[in-house]
């Protein structure tokens, strides 16, 4: 596109040079500012790409969070831009590279190890304190500027503590295998806060070793092992820092070493200089939802379109009261096989739901079928293509801005439904759906 071309233009006020790196969804490029010949990085993001999947509200929330966290090691994002199709985020310049690349040179000296721990546990602090979780702490995430000094960037999976449930914890299985903390592979809630301060232990286990503490090319083995913290500490090691390391990489996050903990321990303090933040309220100049208020309409709008065999279910007053825990009359009308079920609701697009839905039975090996009037069914089938499992998903319009999606077994073994449910398409699906108040799953 015009846009992406060295040299171009973009916005008005930033020229455009070498294109730094790629994902599915975003393009980052040096650019240099025309009118204070600052350097910056634009991260340039697709918003269909991003609405196709269903990421708005991550993307959203990436904003918000580098918008609470800024601080001496924390990649700054400066601006928010937008045009019809693109995001695009004007973000800190670091010249340095990534620490990876340190690391995949060898072990570092205990001294230049511990100073870029104590940086990634003042910028992680930091962050706890304002309520961020990052959630994908690894040395391909850490940056280093001109000076050595090491920034933490991407919170593209990152988590404030709004998130967290009525149980007080998050839920969404996130993170690179090897620097996640038990708690979350277990799938039960974990405390976003111990969960980083574990990666933060790998972190520094790779740093002075050179290699990770739990590795093996089977992923449930190695799963195993983080379950169990099965490592050991080379010899070279002092046994300051073994036995710190073992403290942060404790699998049980009720007895893991906490922050404030970890800055008292003594091979932790030694050279420590504490930075202090400047107090800044400033904004960001453009509120995030306004970069995504102008496209989520006309892309609802074509999605629409696309999906015009299926068309969510209009409720009414009475079938909204019929829905309510306490007026529950569904049992009047339902088949007496479609009983096991469960409700969500989504302030997204009817559109965004179904491509979500059927990216999500994709991902299970379930087949999808419109069955129109709101309805979709999955069907699993055997070795004999016999159908297996069936479960029609049902969306209902409450406003157009609000929907009901309700998951209902209409052809299986209960129990077998319930733990597909429960164990894999409801994590699945957690980050897009919110559980209504009564939400059930009854047999």
């Amino acid at each position: 596109m015009r846009t992406e071309r060295k040299g171009c233009i973009l916005m008005q006020r930033y020229e455009l040079g070498r294109l730094l790196g790629q994902g599915t969804f975003a393009k980052v490029y040096y650019a240099r500012n025309i009118r204070t010949s600052q350097s910056f990085a634009i991260k340039m993001i697709d918003k269909d790409k991003v609405f196709k999947v269903g990421l708005m509200d991550q993307i959203k929330r990436e904003i918000s969070v580098m918008r609470l966290v800024k601080h001496p090691n924390i990649v700054q994002l400066y601006e928010v831009m937008a045009s019809k199709s693109k995001i695009y985020f004007a973000l800190e310049y670091i010249r340095g590279g990534e620490l990876f690349a340190k690391v995949s040179n060898g072990r570092l000296k205990e001294d230049v190890a511990r100073k870029y721990f104590q940086q990634l546990i003042s910028a992680v602090d930091f962050c706890h304190s304002r309520g961020v979780y990052h959630r994908d702490l690894k040395p391909e995430n850490l940056l280093l500027d001109d000076n050595g000094n090491l920034k933490v960037s991407d919170f593209g999976l990152s988590a404030l503590a709004e998130s967290k449930r009525q149980d007080g914890l998050l839920h969404t299985t996130c993170g690179t295998p090897a620097y996640v903390a038990p708690e979350v592979i277990a799938r039960k809630g974990y405390d976003g806060a111990k969960a980083d301060i574990w990666s933060c232990g790998v972190i520094l286990f790779v740093l002075l070793a050179g290699y990770l503490p739990f590795h093996d090319a089977n992923l449930m083995e190695m799963y195993r092992k983080i379950t169990k913290a099965e490592f050991r500490c080379p010899n070279w090691l002092s046994s300051d820092v073994k036995r710190l390391i073992t403290r942060i990489l404790d699998p049980n996050p009720l007895t893991r070493i906490s922050i404030a903990k970890i800055k008292e321990h003594s091979w932790f303090k030694k050279d420590f200089v504490t930075e202090k933040i400047k107090s800044e309220n400033e904004s960001i100049p453009l509120d995030c939802n306004a970069a995504f208020d102008c496209l989520e309409s006309n892309e609802a709008e074509k999605k629409e379109g696309r999906h015009d065999s299926l068309k969510p279910i209009r409720l009414n007053a009475f079938d909204i009261i019929s829905l309510s825990t306490g007026f529950d009359l569904s049992g009047l009308f339902e088949h007496a096989n479609c009983r096991s079920e469960a409700r969500f609701t989504s302030s997204k697009s009817a559109s965004a739901i179904i491509s979500k839905l059927e990216e999500v039975a994709k991902l299970f090996g379930l087949t999808v079928k419109k069955k129109g009037d709101g309805v979709l069914r999955m069907e699993q089938y055997d070795d004999s293509r016999m159908v297996d499992l069936s479960i029609d998903v049902k969306l209902f319009e409450i406003t157009s801005q609000f929907h009901l999606v309700e998951i209902c077994k209409t052809d299986a073994d209960t129990l077998a439904y319930q733990k597909l449910w429960n164990d894999y398409m409801r994590p699945a699906l957690a980050d897009f759906l919110s559980p209504l108040q009564g939400d059930h799953l009854a047999s």
